[in-house]
Parts: C-alpha cells; structure tokens; sequence
C-alpha cells in the first residue's frame, strides 16, 4: 500500500504574481500533479454596475430561500466545484474536473494567507439541518476579484451567490471581476467578453490605485504571507460583513434577500 502524500503546493507568490499578470493556472484531470498556465485570447468579466437581476432572480433572494455566508466553508466549497459534472450523452466532455488536488491544496493555502475567498450558499433540509448548495470561490487583490469557479445543486443557488459577490465587492470598492471564459450562464447574468489585451488595461488600472476602503478590510493572516501579500488583499469578507452598515432607505434590514435585491436593483 503507498503513503498518501500532500501534494506540493504552487508558491502563493507565484499565483499572486500569476493573477496579477492576467495568468491562471489549470490541469487537466483532478489527479494530474502537473499544471499549465492559462492566458486566455478572449477574456471575460463581470461589470460590477451591470448585474442582471432577473425578475425571477430578485423574487428567489426576496423569498430569502437560501442563507448567503463568506469564507465559513472554503475547502467544501472547491470540493463541490471539483466533482464530476453530468454530461449529455452527445457531448466531448468527460465531466472531469480541471481543480486537481495540487490546485486545491495551493487555493487551500492561499484562503488561509487571506487571498483567496468563497461564498456560501445553505438551505436547510427536511430535518432542519444546514445543508450547502450553492457557492464559488476567488483570489482577490487590490480591487480586483478573480472568480475560478461556482457548482449550483438548487435552482438558481450558484445565481445567489454571485448576486451576493456583486454587493460585496461594490461596498469593497472593487473595480473589476474576472469570470475568465465566457458561458451562457454568465453571459446572462450580464458578463461581457473582450480580447485579453484590454483586460489587461482595466487589470492595471484596478492594481493602480488602493483606498482606504480596501485596506480597511485586511486581517491579520492578509499579511502573513511575504511577497504575497505585496499591494493589498481585498477586503472582501468585511465588506460581506458590513453590506448592511449603510442600507438604503426603506430597507427591511430583517431579510438579507430582500437588501441585496434592492441594492443590486438600483444599477441593474
């Protein structure tokens, strides 16, 4: 019988250096200790002022179906992201998964030097207990967020969850959303896509300038990790904390679904 072994982690400098140069790193099957880096031709990004909020969308949060939480489940998070998909039986894809556990691991680490971030979505089941059914993860830096990938097993839950990342990284003074390549999933949820060269442009821009606002949201690990940590972390999980410190007048501060939808609705 062979020794489990941990897999050797990419140095969180190196990702950090990575992503902000425009660069991920992918494999090509969840066992595969090997990866190749990613610079894609066409890129695609969120506008953090044009989410669509459905109707359909804004009826689901105002209901408060789910509860919504920040950085409490990173590791199940990309557990859920890394399982095997089902496929139509006429499609090329296997349903394998490019997260292999060396990605994982380094993701593992990186949430844990504050860089790396996941948003949760639960619902509770028959018995009353927490079940997690929705969510993604991110690196994030400066003002930028870089969203790697999002698994949904309730209608409209992965949707939940980036509703909530919209309303987070807003109050965060988050410029730019990374969503990598375009699907018709994103696509309708108001992602554009444009050549890497212009992605670029608005990546340095988004690393250009840090406020107050930004910094305010580091916490301690932010700062344990050397060269990692060069610039600043976005302060996502404050702002996550804090979205209802400054709500809109009128708003039922009671459901959280119901603040997100009328904060989301007034760009969208």
């Amino acid at each position: 019988m062979h020794a489990l072994t941990t897999p050797t982690m990419i140095e969180p400098d190196l990702l950090m250096l990575a992503y902000r140069s425009g660069i991920f790193p992918m494999s090509d099957s969840r066992d595969d200790p090997e990866i190749f880096w990613i610079e894609p031709r066409l890129r695609a990004i969120l506008p953090l002022d044009g989410f669509h909020l459905s109707h359909s969308l804004a009826r689901t949060l105002r209901r408060g179906r789910f509860s919504v939480t920040c950085n409490t489940a990173f590791s199940e998070v990309m557990d859920a992201c890394a399982a095997p998909r089902q496929v139509r039986e006429d499609s090329d894809d296997e349903g394998g998964s490019w997260i292999s556990h060396r990605i994982q691991a380094s993701y593992e680490h990186l949430h844990a030097l504050g860089h790396a971030h996941s948003v949760e979505v639960w619902q509770d089941d028959r018995e009353g207990r927490r079940e997690l059914v929705g969510g993604l993860y991110g690196v994030g830096f400066d003002r930028v967020f870089c969203g790697e990938s999002m698994f949904s097993r309730r209608t409209d839950s992965s949707k939940v969850a980036l509703a909530w990342l919209v309303a987070a990284l807003r109050r965060a003074g988050a410029t730019l959303l990374d969503c990598q390549f375009m699907t018709p999933h994103l696509a309708s949820l108001g992602a554009v896509e444009m050549p890497q060269k212009r992605y670029l442009t608005l990546l340095r821009e988004a690393q250009l300038t840090v406020g107050a606002s930004t910094g305010a949201g580091l916490g301690k690990a932010g700062a344990a990790a050397e060269g990692a940590s060069e610039g600043a972390a976005l302060g996502l999980p404050a702002a996550f904390a804090g979205l209802f410190a400054e709500l809109p007048e009128g708003a039922d501060s009671s459901s959280p679904g119901k603040v997100i939808a009328q904060l989301l609705t007034q760009t969208s």
